[in-house]
């Protein structure tokens, strides 16, 4: 499998206040993230897809009770947040796999998530718009990041081991597959998301929604009542 192009120059220019707050919030955790964890990736990759798995279940929560409350539909919002929320758990899945996290960082994992689940729920109750607009950005350096890792790769400073086999089964790649086959298909994801969760953003401020990224094809995680069916 081919992973789709995707445009690596995409940018939201921040307008008003919310876009800044937004742009600099992440801006703040890139920094965090550099910091910590400097040129080890696939160590990176484990804690931020932690917290990239955060977002969608929150929105898709909230949105769910909003749509019961208001009596409405929900635009296709709720499937399409829960369908993030699930295929960021499965770059968690891959990478774990990869770079085997220290306890340390799973002790990291642990308390960073509760704090950004904490505040995320918090802002998108807030700010719907902020919040969507946060995740674009965090999407838009999650393909820098992987933009990177596949340079590491190419450049030999990061071995090209051979893909996991979770990733193999869910993006359909063959049997020969390496990390740098998975960092290609998980970049498009995260090119995707930014350009879906902008579109969000965008809805919400009464803004045209630009094009999006095509994701990846990857396997459906079938619920139980329908693998019994």
């Amino acid at each position: 499998m081919t992973a789709p192009f995707i445009d690596l120059g995409v940018h939201h220019k921040a307008g008003g206040l919310s876009d800044k707050v937004a742009l600099g919030f992440t801006k703040v955790l890139r920094w965090c993230a550099d910091t910590f964890f400097a040129q080890r990736y696939g160590h990176r990759a484990v804690v931020l897809e932690t917290v990239a798995a955060v977002p969608g279940m929150v929105g898709a929560t909230i949105n769910h009770l909003t749509c019961l409350r208001r009596m409405c539909d929900d635009r296709g919002w709720i499937r399409t947040l829960m369908d993030e929320a699930e295929n960021e758990r499965m770059h968690l899945m891959t990478f774990i796999e990869v770079s085997k996290p220290t306890w340390f960082e799973r002790a990291v994992i642990i308390g960073v998530q509760w704090v950004f689940y904490v505040f995320f729920f918090a802002l998108y109750l807030v700010s719907a718009k902020t919040a969507h607009r946060v995740v674009g950005y965090f999407e838009e350096e999650a393909v820098i990041s992987y933009t990177h890792y596949l340079a590491e790769i190419d450049e030999g400073r990061s071995p090209n081991v051979p893909a996991p086999e979770i990733a193999r089964r869910y993006w359909g790649l063959p049997e020969d597959a390496t990390l740098r086959d998975v960092v290609l298909v998980v970049r498009a994801d995260e090119a995707h998301h930014r350009d879906v969760n902008h579109g969000f953003a965008n809805e919400l401020a009464g803004l045209p929604v630009g094009a999006i990224a095509k994701c990846p094809p990857h396997a459906e995680l079938l619920p139980n009542w329908k693998k019994a069916a």
